[in-house]
């Protein structure tokens, strides 16, 4: 839109079925999203218009609200969902807190799929082999790249915690800092875009795949939760004494209650199981510990106004309102009926049946599809054409042949 019709209050409006397109670029059949399939509002959040500081033409991004001709959110929108998900606790006089650590790779163009990724060439001529996890000098060769994306953090208004290498190659993490859901949900997302901007300026490629690389660990999206009182901000996970409250047991009871069946919801991809099923500190488990990274809920080592619960599910290709809205309403499902969670496991452990987690696509999409408590969260509408985009996304993949089947089964008699 042209920014004199921007500024006018020209009302932007976009056909319903957009917000279920699929990756590929299709759709499921209309009826998940209105036969008619009018069209929706899109209204711009004031506190979310920026100037595109990469762009050298004067660019402007808005986040938008998808709202129904009639006023209300579009049960569609992903972000609509996180806005009702927090309003619930409103309701009860409780404000959640999160804070996202996002993983993504830094890559050398590639032109042709079939082949792997490539780290980028360094200011020393040379590609990182792997060896630079945490280092002080690791992103020394993406120096420009990386000043620049700070710069125009800077220029964004996103605020950044903690910069590191991570453990795979050219693999690098994030933190962002803790507050509002809505908040982080929106500096989550101008981040990604952000990164991927800035990269192709650098001649550089930034991937927010779950598992690029094979025999590498993927990149997730952690979140911490936790949830303070309206008005006086007291962490309810923690009493006057420090000890943790029933109101912080029952919101990781129902982390756990929901789980396995958000599990499509935090791993939205056929790629995102390969991240749990090769689980470098990647747990595809709803067991609970107190600082055990081999739990999908972890606790956190900290002190007790910082209490807070940390989801390791979701991987960086995770829609992070999505992710987010559903985190936080399991939690609060559990608080609500003041659900016991299982006992804490520490150590080296074995996953439960019960607290097991669908391990491909197919199988996650058939607990969401089956799951009333995601209707009851989430509404029959979205679940049912959520499950019907993202159908269409695996049928997709199946026809496709891989070049594993080529190298390993065409020999076969």
């Amino acid at each position: 839109m042209t920014a004199e019709g921007f500024l006018e209050g020209r009302r932007l409006q976009m056909a319903r079925g957009v917000l279920l397109q699929c990756i590929m670029g299709g759709y499921p059949p209309a009826r998940f999203y209105g036969s008619d399939d009018g069209d929706l509002a899109l209204v711009p959040d004031p506190a979310q218009i920026h100037r595109l500081p990469w762009s050298q033409q004067p660019r402007a991004l808005a986040i938008c609200d998808a709202d129904e001709l009639t006023g209300e959110s579009s049960s569609l929108s992903t972000r609509g969902q996180l806005k009702a998900v927090i309003a619930r606790y409103a309701a009860l006089g409780l404000a959640p807190v999160v804070a996202t650590e996002l993983e993504f790779f830094v890559f050398a163009p590639n032109t042709d799929p079939t082949q792997p990724f490539q780290p980028p060439l360094g200011l020393d001529g040379r590609r990182e082999d792997g060896c630079s996890a945490f280092s002080v000098s690791s992103n020394n060769g993406l120096r420009p790249f990386f000043s620049e994306v700070y710069e125009c953090m800077a220029a964004l208004g996103l605020p950044r915690d903690t910069f590191m290498h991570e453990m795979g190659v050219s693999q690098f993490e994030i933190n962002l800092l803790h507050g509002d859901p809505l908040l982080l949900a929106d500096q989550t997302f101008l981040f990604k875009h952000l990164l991927k901007e800035v990269a192709l300026k650098h001649g550089l490629t930034v991937v927010c795949m779950a598992k690029p690389l094979a025999h590498t660990p993927g990149s997730s999206m952690h979140i911490h939760q936790s949830i303070v009182e309206i008005g006086s901000g007291r962490n309810v996970f923690s009493d006057e004494a420090g000890e943790p409250t029933a109101t912080f047991r029952h919101f990781i009871g129902g982390q756990q209650a929901g789980m396995a069946d958000f599990t499509a919801l935090f791993a939205p991809n056929v790629n995102s199981y390969q991240r749990l099923c090769h689980p470098f500190a990647s747990p595809n488990n709803a067991c609970w510990s107190h600082d055990n990274r081999a739990a999908g809920l972890r606790i956190p080592a900290s002190s007790a106004a910082a209490r807070r619960v940390e989801n390791r599910l979701p991987g960086a290709d995770a829609n992070p309102y999505l992710a987010i809205a559903a985190s936080l309403a399991a939690g609060l499902y559990g608080i609500e009926n003041e659900l016991e969670p299982s006992a804490a496991i520490q150590g080296e452990f074995e996953v439960p049946d019960n607290l097991s987690l669908p391990c491909t696509l197919h199988a996650a999409l058939e607990r969401l599809k089956r799951s009333q408590l995601a209707k009851e969260l989430f509404g029959k509408e979205f679940i049912e054409g959520y499950v019907a985009s993202k159908t269409l996304e695996l049928t997709s993949f199946f026809d496709e042949i891989t070049p594993w089947e080529r190298r390993v089964l065409a020999a076969q008699a």
